[in-house]
């Protein structure tokens, strides 16, 4: 069985507030200085259930991830996991994608790749949490999908899955190839063993461009693009503590319930 994977880099999660910073001009998050970025969890727990499969059927495993800076070492993090290779795709074209325009890069990743009978990807993104590129992709690839797996099994040339519903699960199957976007449900990933981090150390992961793709540059196009940031803000909390008083414990709970009252 031939699974690729699709893998991003996000800011660490475990920042402190204080290291989190963007700039609202330009809409975007600043890096911050020190913190090198990590692989989202949801796209970690698709190479887990990829490893998964490839440990119950054999086959390959190929990690691919778009972004800037070193996104060789989410790859990296996959193939310590059990991925077999990978693909980094990296180009200024690529650079602030909506979900339409990161899916079309991606298929054209695939295309190249050739055979596969598995795409997966976790449910949604760690940063932007759009939950919308493992559909468009998909879509575009013209393969079935299935969204929200926790148990995914490979039985002959389909595919058997256990998709999370809001009172339980339902169970799924399609044909391969197929694209399954991966729930956290399906558990943690696996630790890597130590032979796993030195073939990843050593392993060359390839950049491929918008050009050793042939992806289309109208695509690419930010002014043909689906969807527009507005803005981009920090969430400002604030907290309020008042102190109610009474003669005794009776008259203060009145006092608070009639407040409370007021709150409905």
């Amino acid at each position: 069985m031939n699974i690729i994977v699709c893998v991003k880099q996000v800011p660490d999660p475990e920042i402190p507030p204080a290291k989190f910073k963007i700039d609202p001009a330009a809409k975007k998050v600043v890096p911050p200085t020190g913190v090198p970025p990590v692989i989202s969890v949801f796209d970690e727990r698709a190479v887990e259930a990829a490893c998964r499969l490839k440990d119950k059927n054999g086959g390959k495993i190929t990690a691919i991830s778009m972004g800037p800076g070193k996104v060789v070492d989410v790859i990296k993090h996959a193939i310590s996991m059990g991925a077999d290779e990978g693909v980094v795709l990296q180009d200024e074209a690529f650079v602030n994608l909506d979900s339409f325009g990161t899916a079309h890069v991606l298929a054209k990743a695939i295309q190249k790749i050739g055979e596969y009978d598995l795409v997966l990807c976790g449910r949604q993104s760690a940063d932007w949490s759009n939950g919308q590129v493992g559909s468009i992709l998909a879509e575009v690839l013209n393969i079935p999908v299935v969204t929200l797996a926790y148990d995914i099994e490979a039985v002959a040339s389909r595919v058997k899955v256990k998709r999370i519903v809001s009172d339980g699960y339902e169970v799924l199957e399609a044909p391969l190839p197929s694209l399954i976007t991966v729930s956290s449900e399906i558990g943690l990933p696996r630790l890597p063993a130590g032979r796993r981090i030195m073939i990843a150390a050593r392993a060359k992961v390839p950049v491929w461009t918008a050009g050793d793709i042939g992806a289309d540059a109208a695509q690419l196009d930010k002014a043909n693009a689906h969807t527009e940031l507005a803005s981009l803000s920090i969430p400002t909390r604030e907290t309020k503590c008042e102190i109610i008083a009474g003669e005794t414990a009776a008259e203060a709970a009145v006092t608070l319930a009639s407040k409370l009252i007021k709150l409905l």
